[in-house]
This record gives C-alpha cells, sequence and structure tokens, in this order.
C-alpha cells in the first residue's frame, strides 16, 4: 500500500511510519524542510519536503497514494488545547486533504481527540456518546471531522476518523505527565499529584501505531477510537514510574485534589478490537521501555 503521511516526526506520526515501514508499506512522507535529515536514508520512505500550506503536489500525484494518513496538528503540551493555531490547522487540513482527493486518494484517515466526546464517566462510544468539544483544539478537530465526512462522501472516498486517547512512551513530548514524572524523581524531587484519581486510557506508543495501521489497512470508514478500552487511575500511572525506579517515597497526593473536566476518559474500544486489533504492551512494560529510553 502507497500511504500519504502527514506528521512524520511527530510523536505519533513517526511511531506510525515505523509501524507502516515494517508492515512492508511505501510511505510518501510530508515534511519540514528543517526536519527532512531526519527521514533521509530509511527504506520504503520517501520524504516530501513541504507543508501542509505548500505542498509539493507534483510530487505527490506521481507518487500515487492509496491513502492519507493525517497527523499533522499543534499538540505543545500547556498550550495546544487554547491555542489559535488550532484555526490555522484546521483551514490548512481543509485545503491539504481537499487536494489529496484531487490527486486519487480514495481513503482517508485523520486524527481527531477524545475530547471531543461529552464527559459521561462512562466509556466513550463512538456510536452512543454525545459531542461536546468544549477547547478550541477539540472544536477544530471536531468542525474538520465534519468538513471530511461530507467532502468525503460527495466525491466516494472512504474516510475514517480515529480519536487518540491519552498515549505515552519513548519520543514524547518532555513535558508530557509520564516523562516529566520521571525526570523528576531521576532528579530526586517529590512529585504532587493533583489529580491522582482521574482515570484514563492510557495507550502505549507503538501499540497506538499499530492501531492506526489497523485502520489503514482495514480501509476502515466512520469514527473509531484508538484507545485500550482499559482505565488506569493517574496514581497509578505514577506508582509505576516511581516503583520501577525505586522512588514511591517522592510520590505525594494532593489534599485537596485539583478537580478534573477530563476525571474519567476510557475508550469503549470495541470497534477498534473488532478489527482484530490488541494491545502488545502492557502498563509496566510500557513504563519499562520509556525509561530505557531516557537518558537517566
Amino acid at each position: 500500500m502507497r500511504i500519504l503521511l502527514t506528521g512524520a516526526t511527530g510523536f505519533i506520526g513517526a511511531a506510525f511510519l515505523r509501524e507502516a515501514t515494517l508492515a512492508g508499506h511505501e510511505v510518501a512522507a510530508l515534511v519540514r524542510p528543517e526536519r527532512v535529515a531526519a527521514l533521509t536514508g530509511q527504506a520504503s520512505v520517501r520524504p516530501l519536503t513541504g507543508t501542509l500550506a505548500d505542498a509539493p503536489w507534483g510530487d505527490i500525484t506521481a507518487f500515487a497514494p492509496d491513502v492519507c494518513v493525517h497527523t499533522a496538528w499543534v499538540t505543545t503540551p500547556g498550550s495546544y488545547l487554547e491555542s489559535p493555531e488550532n484555526e490555522l490547522f484546521l483551514a490548512w487540513s481543509q485545503a491539504f486533504l481537499r487536494r489529496a482527493m484531487d490527486a486519487g486518494v480514495a481513503h482517508l484517515v485523520t486524527l481527531g481527540t477524545c475530547i471531543e466526546y461529552a464527559m459521561t464517566g462512562t466509556p466513550l462510544s463512538e456510536t452512543a456518546t454525545p459531542l461536546a468539544p468544549v477547547s478550541p483544539y477539540a472544536g477544530a478537530k471536531d468542525a474538520l471531522r465534519r468538513w471530511q465526512d461530507t467532502k468525503a462522501a460527495a466525491r466516494g472516498v472512504r474516510a475514517a476518523w480515529a480519536r487518540v486517547f491519552y498515549p505515552y512512551g519513548p519520543g514524547e513530548h518532555p513535558t508530557r505527565l509520564a516523562t516529566s514524572i520521571v525526570q523528576r524523581l531521576r532528579r530526586g524531587e517529590p512529585v504532587t499529584l493533583k489529580t491522582a484519581a482521574s482515570v484514563k486510557d492510557y495507550l502505549f506508543i507503538s501499540d497506538l501505531a499499530t492501531a492506526l495501521l489497523t485502520v489503514v489497512a482495514g480501509r476502515f470508514h466512520g469514527p473509531v477510537n484508538l484507545g485500550t478500552g482499559e482505565g488506569v487511575t493517574v496514581g497509578a500511572l505514577a506508582g509505576a514510574i516511581a516503583g520501577q525506579l525505586g522512588r514511591p517515597d517522592l510520590l505525594r497526593v494532593a489534599e485537596p485534589g485539583t478537580p478534573d473536566p477530563y476525571a474519567y476518559v476510557v475508550a469503549d474500544a470495541a470497534r477498534l478490537r473488532a478489527l482484530g486489533w490488541q494491545p502488545r504492551v502492557s502498563l509496566a512494560q510500557g513504563v519499562a521501555q520509556l525509561l530505557g529510553h531516557l537518558p537517566a
């Protein structure tokens, strides 16, 4: 299969690229000029220098992709939820996906987010849970989903909307929860958990990549959750990290804790599992792999 990939050097895009090439697919990876060196020399990868707003459409058309996997977006922790760049990425994505369909792409797979959903305190379902995006990030993603569904249907293009839950692992931004806890504990600093009881659907990055590849290879159409279906508290994640580092003494739980508008965010993963996907990395294994990749 020939895959056109955006965001190929990002946390999720890079992991997907590894899994796709290992599976024998040929990937044309759209990459900004300053990052193209990271992809040169990789077998089955054709770097395409450009951006969403200024893509090399002649090269893309010549590559003749079967599917476009769109992972590029603003994701900087601490700012992405409210960033004005969300509106830019919405407009850029619409223009890019329109041109991809013009180039003959017959299948679109675009990343959404679990926080498009209304938080119900129960597993979030593609068919039963209402949507209620409250941040500019989630709102822009939902707007792109609605646009993609309409435009793809009008052209007879298959379109999948893959809602990502809580990935972690090697390659994540250093300020994301798991890596930030590792770094502080290794420095001997106490870690105070403000939302220790919150329950999230944590998914190791390689498992997320294989889930996304399952959606692509199966030519899936419609919304699908990329999550395990299993909830883990923030306290349990931190405890797993502290336990493997031998520093559980440095963990603290804030009393009272901070209210969390996303206190229970767990996927109903039945649709993804019906496609044949299963997670391969346990929480303990994922933490061990993260520790092994971070400098001591």
